[in-house]
């Protein structure tokens, strides 16, 4: 398992300690497949000439800085994305605080003074329709002339398409808000997921229909209303339950607020304070039952099929491991 990559938050923070490296540089909402054909190919150039694969991310989002009326609502946290970075193997990672100055250097400046100066990079690797710098002047043609000026190796990698679909955050987006988080989750290479804080809810699930806990989740992007199978992780103890979310309003009891309410399939001995739901398929939409005891009745038929949806899962994954485990018999 890799482990965590190192954060720093300024260029002054970083100089000397970033140490030469092998860089990619975005936004990488999401840490999408696209995203993670970066990380490789940085940590394939990393390991071959002893440097560190990093990246440079910024944080707010660009366009709440320059253009908020535009500006995307995100995927994950900076933390999350920090957290997949270092699944990746990325080992360093400069979090860029975007402001009104940064988004005024002009793109040779950006280049000289964070690449070159601060960061040491030795390679830069970004998506060939990568933009930068003061009103986004710079570009990949930018990038490779300022690489034979100062001395860095300079790639640009073509978009990943999977079944036709360029992968993309604003696609993923799309997928997550229509309530598609299987075809999400194909584009991410993992499944859609919301964590946070497990708050106190109404009480009415334990009184009349069925416990739940209640995710306060820090996530800009919910996906549609509705009740998908789900895993539910604790972020502390690293404990791993299969489980039924309903992400809506609770119609049935006059609910307002959008809530994210999960009920776990097994006991559990005590209640998780912070929690990851991984949304693995859609099972329905919401809709108001006349009674609690008409939805409680739906509740445990969804309960039942994420079960099977379980097992399948669970079944699927020991065959895998059969196969990968099968010592090879071939002439």
């Amino acid at each position: 398992m890799p482990s965590a990559a190192r954060i720093f938050h300024s260029p002054e923070e970083a100089l000397g300690r970033f140490g030469p490296c092998a860089l990619t540089v975005g936004n990488f909402d999401g840490v999408h497949c696209g995203h993670r054909r970066l990380f490789r190919e940085v940590t394939q150039i990393a390991s071959a000439n002893g440097w560190e694969p990093s990246v440079l991310t910024f944080d707010p989002h660009p366009a709440k800085v320059v253009a908020p009326e535009r500006a995307p609502k995100l995927l994950t946290t900076i933390a999350e994305r920090c957290r997949y970075m270092g699944e990746c193997g990325i080992t360093q990672v400069l979090v860029l605080p975007f402001d009104l100055p940064l988004a005024s250097l002009e793109a040779e400046d950006f280049v000289r003074r964070i690449l070159v100066e601060a960061l040491q990079a030795r390679a830069v690797v970004v998506g060939d329709n990568f933009r930068f710098g003061h009103r986004q002047s710079g570009d990949v043609h930018t990038l490779a002339r300022l690489g034979m000026e100062y001395h860095y190796e300079f790639r640009a990698l073509p978009a990943v398409t999977m079944r036709g679909v360029v992968v993309s955050s604003s696609e993923i987006r799309r997928r997550i808000l229509t309530g598609d988080v299987s075809g999400a989750a194909h584009l991410l290479g993992r499944f859609v997921s919301v964590e946070g804080e497990v708050v106190k809810g109404h009480g009415v699930g334990s009184r009349q229909t069925v416990p739940t806990l209640n995710l306060e989740a820090a996530a800009e992007v919910l996906p549609a209303v509705g009740v998908y199978v789900t895993r539910t992780f604790d972020l502390e103890s690293e404990r791993v339950w299969p489980s039924v979310t309903n992400v809506g309003f609770r119609p049935t009891f006059g609910g307002k607020r959008l809530a994210v309410e999960t009920y776990v399939l097994v006991p559990l001995e005590e209640p998780p304070s912070r929690i990851r739901v991984e949304l693995t398929r859609r099972l329905r939409d919401e809709r108001k039952f006349e009674s609690p005891e008409a939805l409680k009745a739906q509740i445990l038929h969804d309960v039942e099929r994420a079960r099977k949806w379980h097992r399948r899962w669970n079944h699927g994954r020991l065959m895998r491991r059969m196969a990968a485990a099968a010592p090879y018999t071939g002439s």
